[in-house]
Formats: C-alpha cells, structure tokens, sequence
C-alpha cells in the first residue's frame, strides 16, 4: 500500500495501477495486471454471495429454503444498486460501511469487558488461552516447531483474502477530488483500519476464545464466530442473531463493491484497447451498462453452492481470489520498482512527493519476492499424504499461472519492451493534477474529526 500510496499521490490518473504498470512496465504487463484485477473481482463476487447464502442458514437452514433462494435476492439487490449508477452506489457503501464500522467496534469493546470479567458470570478470562491451550495449533497432527509453522502457513492464503480490496484506492484515484491531499490519507487510514479492526479484533478473539473450542466450526454463519461463543459462554443472549444480520450486510456491501469494481476494470481495459470495444460503451451519464451486465453474468457461479454447498463454493473462490489479489500486489510492486529507478534517474527527489515512506523500496522488493512465494506454497496441504484435493490445487495454482501465461503472449502479441528508466513519463497529466490541488476546510468539531480520521 505504501508502494501504491506514492505512486498515485503523485499521479492520480483514471485506471490507478493497472494504467501506472503501462508508464513504468510496458503495456503487455498493464495488460496482464488488468485482466488480473478483472478476475480477482469477478471471481469473488459469487464467492460474496455463497457467502451471504450460508449466513441465512442461520435463520433458515437449507433444507427449508434453497440456498438459490438467497442467492437469486441478493444478485438481484447487487445488480439494481449498480444500475443506478456511482451516486447510489455510494450511498449504500456508505451506510454499509457504517455499520460494519459500529459492528466491529462494538464487538471488540464488548470482547475486552468479558476478558476483563464485566460479563454476567464475572468470569475474568485474562490471557489464560495463550498459555492452554496456547497461541499456535499444530498441523493435522504435525507435532514440534514444524506443525505450529505449518498451522500458522495454513491460514495465510485466508488472511490474504481478508486484506483483498485494499487497493481500491488507486481505481478511484482518477474520480477523486483533490487526490493530492485526500490519497494519502485514505493509505495513512487504511494503516489505522487493519490495525483497529484486522490485528485488534484478532488480538481479542485470542483470548476470548480457546483455539481448541468444539464451537470452533466451519459452517459460516454467527454461530461459530469466537465473538458470538464468547458472549453465548458469558451468559448474554440475543447477539448473535444482531452479529449474524451485521456479517450480512457485510456480505452484501462486498458483492456490490465487486461487481461495481469488476466492470470498471473492464471498461478500462476497452479504453485501454486490452479488451472488446463493446465493453467501453456508456449510457449518457457514464454508466457502462454493458460491462455491468457481462461481469453480472459471472455471479450465477454462486449457484454451483446448491450441490456443493454454498460454503464449498465459497471456499473455492476465496482461495482463487486471495492467489489473484497477492498477484496484484505483486504486480504494484514490480510497478513502484520500475517508478522509483525511473524517478531518481531522470533526477526527481523523493522528497517532493505529497507522499513517501522510508520504508521504500525496500517494502517493495519484499513484497515482490513474499507474494509469489505465498502462492507458491500455499496450496501445500494437497501434497500430504492422504489429503489430495483436485479441486483445491486447481482453485489454488490456476490464477498463479494464468499471470505470466498473459504475460509472455501479451509480450509476444504486442512486441514490446520494458520501458527504459530514461523513457519513463512523469510529465503528462501532472499540470492538471497540481491545479486540482487545494486545502480543505478543518473538520468543525470533535465528532466530525473523529469520523473524518475513522472513515
């Protein structure tokens, strides 16, 4: 993210870093980076829906209602809220994101009040967890350092589906007003959300719940959430129905965020001239009709859950999206590389950026060398003997191979090369960019400071 900060701080232009790949790469890697990004949001808008599909078993079970049922509901919701264009859209993101917001908050204010015995049974729980049964799970029954490490590789391809979205930033850095100023705010916030939200809410859960807990299970809904567990174990009812309907929501925010994203990445490659032409058609207030209607057809993959079971299916798209998404930030940092030498050999100084991290490029190159190697190794369960799983080394390996298959017959197609340090265009688009680029009012009070620093 810091990577990408920098980047589009500097040049926030329509198509974010798919678009910056074509002036620091060569367009066959912006070609690839595009169809990527494309499938990373296809893909996961039906694994968003099976998800939504396996949280109404909590109210109803599948035996009751077809899975199809909530699946054909929630498209339908998605696709409207899209067909009203970016204004709606936006709205209900807002609100969506709202509650998430409040939801999470909540949740782990109330997680540290039970740790700290505040709940009914005054059971003043501590870090009793982290020493039994203790922080690591070893590996289907791998024993010593080995299992713990493979128990904690295990979920990272999970973890990394979690951190999916982050980059969004950059898809809207050509529509943002004074993105000089705005940008690097959103990648300062996004810092203050993971380590709110993703590490503190983490951090409670340890030591709510025991890692071993038999309500640990893997049906998808609230019900073996540790949040829900550890307010069910301290004696107060009713919440988990109030936590089920937020993940919903949450469900639904992100369906709609992919299909909204997915078509725009198409329309961009049609722009580009990476993808059909039809797909870069509008309606007169901009919408690209066409786009959204061809990503909308990909979502009727969810309905594979009906025989499979929605959290099978879901589990199949998140490991396809997760391996894509770290192929994208992989690609970021390949692209914030090439910027960097391109940008202190035509004699820039770093310092004049709106933004920059000392981190850099070191940041980078490790991203560069740790994103592959997760994917490489992620599906490494499948190789264990007894545990092969067609379908998991297919849904894990296959989005790590389409990436240079594209690539190499897009270098091939095109007949080009990596542009040269000295070539690098730093120039165009910048005189309008600095006139967008103003200060803006200071917050009026306290509460608008707060949620101005929280969203």
């Amino acid at each position: 993210m810091i990577s990408l900060g920098e980047m589009v701080a500097y040049l926030p232009i329509p198509g974010g870093h798919i678009k910056l790949a074509e002036r620091f790469v060569d367009r066959a890697f912006s070609l690839t980076m595009g169809w990527n990004y494309w499938y990373n949001w296809t893909v996961i808008l039906p694994a968003e829906l099976s998800a939504a599909a396996v949280l109404m078993t909590f109210w109803k079970s599948s035996d009751e209602v077809s899975p199809a049922v909530w699946i054909t509901m929630c498209l339908i919701v998605v696709i409207i809220i899209n067909m009203l264009g970016a204004g709606a859209y936006g709205e209900c993101e807002f609100i969506f994101a709202s509650i998430k917001v409040i939801t999470i908050t909540a949740v782990i204010i109330l997680g540290i009040v039970l740790d700290l015995g505040g709940g009914p049974n005054h059971d003043r729980i501590g870090f009793r967890y982290w020493k039994n049964p203790g922080p690591f799970v070893q590996y289907e029954g791998i024993q010593g350092p080995t299992g713990r490490f493979l128990g904690w590789w295990a979920v990272m391809t999970q973890a990394a589906f979690s951190f999916i979205g982050t980059e969004i930033v950059a898809i809207a850095a050509g529509e943002a007003k004074n993105p000089r100023r705005n940008l690097p705010k959103a990648i300062k916030r996004v810092y203050i959300r993971i380590l709110l939200f993703y590490i503190g809410g983490t951090f409670v859960i340890g030591l709510l719940v025991a890692s071993n807990n038999s309500s640990l299970t893997n049906d998808g809904t609230a019900t073996g959430s540790p949040f829900v567990i550890a307010i069910k174990a301290a004696g107060i009812g009713g919440l988990p129905h109030v936590i089920n309907a937020a993940l919903l929501t949450s469900a639904w925010s992100a369906a709609s965020s992919d299909l909204y994203t997915s078509s725009r990445a198409i329309y961009g490659l049609a722009l580009a001239g990476n993808a059909p032409k039809i797909f870069s058609r509008t309606t007169k207030s901009g919408l690209p009709l066409i786009a959204i209607a061809f990503c909308s057809v990909f979502s009727l993959l969810a309905y594979m859950g009906i025989n499979s079971g929605s959290g099978k299916v879901f589990n199949w798209f998140s490991n396809m999206t997760a391996i894509a998404g770290l192929m994208t930030w992989f690609g970021i940092s390949v692209t914030y590389i090439r910027f960097y030498k391109g940008f202190r050999r035509q004699g820039y100084n770093r310092a004049d950026l709106p933004y920059a991290s000392s981190l850099n490029p070191y940041a980078a190159w490790y991203a560069v060398i740790a994103c592959p190697v997760i994917c490489f190794f992620s599906g490494f369960d499948v190789f264990i003997k007894g545990n092969w799983a067609t379908d998991t080394f297919v849904t894990t390996y296959l989005p790590l191979i389409l990436f240079p298959v594209l690539y190499i017959i897009a270098r091939f197609s095109y007949k080009c090369k990596p542009i040269a340090p000295d070539d690098m265009d730093f120039v165009t688009g910048l005189k309008e960019i600095e006139a967008d680029t103003y200060d803006e009012p200071p917050p009026r009070n306290n509460l608008e400071r707060f949620w101005a620093w929280l969203m």
